[in-house]
């Protein structure tokens, strides 16, 4: 579904990505894990070209993403970001609704899609409140619908759940992880969470310094690290867990 064949981005005299390639599979669940400044939010902004790469190639469905509109690809890629960027002068349905009426759906179709999509993040009656009527897991609940609106093949979460309590957050990962399996998705997330990305993904792609150190399922990160940054995060993302197993 997503290839990313030799990216490299450059801001000034450093890499923010340098010559990644990875194959993402239909209805595969990828996490981008990394710490600050690794370069994991710029090759996932790649994808929909939020950035563009100065060398490589991205192909979603294996078409290259620069011989497309870049607005008209941008609506049929779900996007989730930390701070959600809810409109706040319009309700909660007006906001999921945004896309598919730019996409010039009937009114009863976007009426059936934000009460499908309500349901379905288990929010059925708060399409008529306003963004700050409503707790900070519940926007980010609502970040999600609305990113899912246009029916999406490929969802893109940037950080999403970085700003939530443990508590809430725990709840919003199992929520993601359903959505992404109900849904059939291919669902590309940017973590710096180790024990999120243990959780969620079918594959882990370890960033360190623009460069992509290891891809592998978490059960082969964590028996075969590639090398000692990766063999520290599995070793941190262990200590997390017995951490959590104690409390």
């Amino acid at each position: 579904m997503i290839e990313l064949d030799g990216v490299s981005k450059r801001y000034l005299d450093a890499y923010a990505v340098k010559q990644v390639t990875i194959s993402i599979a239909s209805g595969e669940f990828i996490a981008v894990l990394g710490e600050s400044g690794s370069g994991k939010t710029t090759l996932v902004k790649m994808i929909n070209r939020l950035v563009e790469p100065d060398s490589g190639v991205v192909r979603i469905a294996g078409k290259d993403v620069r011989g497309e509109d870049v607005v008209a690809l941008r609506r049929r890629i779900g996007y989730v970001i930390q701070h959600i960027g809810l409109l706040p002068h319009l309700t909660i349905a007006d906001n999921i609704a945004t896309v598919p009426r730019l996409l010039g759906w009937t009114d009863d179709a976007i009426r059936a899609r934000v009460a499908e999509l309500l349901e379905l993040v288990g929010m059925p009656d708060v399409g008529p409140r306003f963004p700050d009527q409503l707790s900070g897991g519940q926007r980010q609940r609502i970040g999600v619908a609305r990113a899912l609106a246009a029916k999406p093949h490929v969802l893109l979460l940037d950080e999403p759940l970085g700003a939530l309590d443990p508590i809430t957050r725990l709840g919003l990962q199992r929520e993601l992880a359903r959505i992404h399996r109900e849904l059939n998705l291919t669902s590309v997330m940017v973590t710096h969470d180790m024990v999120e990305a243990f959780t969620l993904a079918d594959r882990i792609a370890v960033m360190f310094r623009g460069e992509l150190r290891q891809l592998a399922t978490p059960h082969e990160l964590a028996a075969n690290p590639a090398d000692d940054y990766v063999a520290r995060l599995v070793g941190l993302a262990r200590e997390q867990a017995e951490v959590v197993r104690g409390l």
